[in-house]
């Protein structure tokens, strides 16, 4: 959930609303609200055209937002934590939290107190446009639950009832909403303005002669039959197709002048009823006449309306393609980075004014301001682009963030990107050194384990042969004190008396654990120590394998 420090009500505020599908609209996004819906959500988020309110209206929401405020510290001591207000989204989706607590487990949302709301609380129920509502605002937050109170307090503040009752999260509304939203954008997306049906042709009227009749129980003198004449004639002619500000004009004007000519009928009737009362075919004439002029009126005034809001929707749709293409043809130059630029306020730049010239001529100047400032921010992205392919050509995966740094004003992007094209090959030397380190230790400690293992073997085998010299020695020894003059000496192996004689593999394996050597080792040593002398004692065939 990412929050955004928005005071509710503020031109920032009404911005991103405008940018994201809020909370309170999923009722009407659904087809649920008693207050909006779906097509009149969808004109509004699709011309920024938002629904104006009467003085009365405006008072109501005015006390809605009293009460929420009052009835804040109400919800603190139901909940036993405190609440605070904020504006938060997820993605697309936002909402403007009436409260939520600071590790963001529980939400708080509240209305004016009605006997809508009376009756289903006391049923025990919330009604389905407040359920979604909550359900979105929880699916944000990730809450757990929303205690939803509804309040009514009098005009010193103090609480007149207040009612409550806590609203836990439903899969099957969190479906409804998630999959009405992705449908809602499509829609969106595909909007255009309704056309208007009904356009009967006519001219505008130019006048009227004036009614006189004269009656003193019957009709003495009158013009009623030309004036009728006169009057289907001028009817008929009403325009009633409106396209230059000059048609609105003259419509406006035979609204008016029609509602006078049925005022003025009226008191020629009555004129005439004043005179006698028996007069049938003049007050059927006049009665017929009137209302002529009272259903080309009301015809027209609706017309006028009618067409003049389809002419403002055309002119604000075309303005939006219109920037929305503009945006798109400077993205293809900006790719990957696209453009977060603020969609110009069309339905702003029009409010209060009348005449579609006027309305056009807004239009035209907020669209050129708006493509102006897409150009230069396309400009400022393109130069940093361009700085960047020739000062961080390959680097690349060291701004996986560019889209929001590239934002930054020249000088701080371009030394942030050095910076970390900077860290980035002081680290890489680092390692490298670290790495050639290690090699090169491990080099140097295999070395000396070789050469320690050498001379580790040389004094082993030094002192086997040594060993062996001493043992030949004393062998030799031993047999020329039974040497006697008359018989000569041939040496002979013989074991001790009642012991047996070694095997060749056992004395290998007794020198070899002696000394510590291999196998391999000690019978390399012992050929080279015994070969000599025991050839000599005629033992050859100690290394034939005997």
């Amino acid at each position: 959930m990412q929050k955004h420090n928005l005071q509710q009500g503020s031109a920032a505020w009404h911005n991103h609303r405008s940018n994201h599908f809020n909370a309170s609209d999923a009722p009407a996004m659904l087809g649920v609200s008693q207050y909006k819906t779906r097509s009149q959500l969808l004109q509004e988020m699709a011309t920024g055209i938002s629904q104006e309110f009467d003085a009365a209206t405006e008072r109501r929401f005015a006390d809605g937002h009293r009460f929420e405020a009052l009835a804040r510290p109400l919800a603190e001591k139901i909940i036993g934590e405190e609440l605070y207000p904020v504006t938060a989204s997820e993605g697309k989706l936002s909402a403007s939290f009436d409260g939520l607590t600071m590790d963001e487990s529980i939400c708080f949302e509240h209305k004016s107190l009605n006997d809508t709301l009376r009756a289903a609380f006391a049923a025990g129920q919330i009604p389905e446009q407040y359920c979604a509502q909550m359900e979105q605002q929880i699916m944000i937050s990730g809450a757990t639950k929303c205690l939803f109170m509804a309040s009514k307090f009098d005009a010193n503040d103090e609480l007149v009832e207040e009612i409550h009752i806590w609203y836990e999260s439903d899969q099957a509304m969190r479906d409804r909403i998630v999959h009405g939203w992705v449908q809602f954008s499509k829609d969106l997306e595909n909007y255009t303005p309704p056309e208007v049906t009904e356009k009967p042709v006519a001219d505008a009227i130019m006048g009227l002669p004036a009614v006189s009749i004269q009656a003193t129980g019957m009709i003495t003198a009158s013009n009623l039959p030309e004036f009728k004449k006169a009057a289907e004639t001028f009817i008929a002619n009403i325009k009633t197709e409106l396209v230059t500000d000059e048609d609105f004009s003259n419509a406006e004007a035979n609204v008016k002048f029609c509602k006078t000519a049925e005022d003025d009928l009226e008191g020629t009737k009555k004129a005439i009823l004043a005179q006698t009362t028996t007069i049938d075919e003049a007050i059927k004439t006049i009665d017929y006449i009137k209302a002529q002029l009272a259903t080309k009126r009301l015809m027209l005034d609706k017309l006028v309306k009618s067409e003049k809001e389809s002419r403002k929707l055309a002119i604000i749709s075309k303005a939006g393609i219109d920037f929305s293409a503009h945006v798109e043809s400077l993205e293809s130059e900006t790719r990957p980075i696209q453009l977060n630029i603020t969609r110009p306020d069309f339905a702003g730049a029009i409010k209060g004014l009348k005449k579609l010239s006027a309305m056009q001529e807004a239009i035209d100047t907020v669209l050129r301001d708006g493509k102006f400032a897409a150009d230069n921010m396309a400009k400022d992205i393109r130069a940093k682009l361009a700085w960047c392919k020739d000062n961080a050509a390959g680097m690349s995966f060291l701004f996986p963030d560019l889209q929001q740094i590239i934002i930054k004003p020249l000088d701080d992007f371009t030394l942030l990107i050095a910076s970390r094209i900077d860290k980035h090959k002081a680290d890489e030397a680092t390692r490298l050194e670290a790495e050639r380190a290690r090699i090169q230790a491990e080099e140097e400690a295999k070395a000396i384990a070789k050469v320690q293992a050498a001379a580790e073997q040389q004094a082993r085998a030094t002192a086997l042969a040594e060993a062996a010299v001493i043992a030949e020695q004393k062998r030799k020894d031993e047999a020329a004190t039974h040497v006697t003059q008359s018989e000569p000496v041939t040496p002979q192996l013989e074991p001790l008396p009642g012991m047996p004689r070694p095997t060749r593999i056992q004395m290998i394996e007794a020198v070899a654990k002696e000394f510590n050597m291999t196998y391999s080792a000690a019978e390399q040593c012992m050929r080279e120590v015994f070969a000599e002398s025991l050839l000599t004692a005629g033992l050859g065939g100690f290394y034939n394998g005997d």
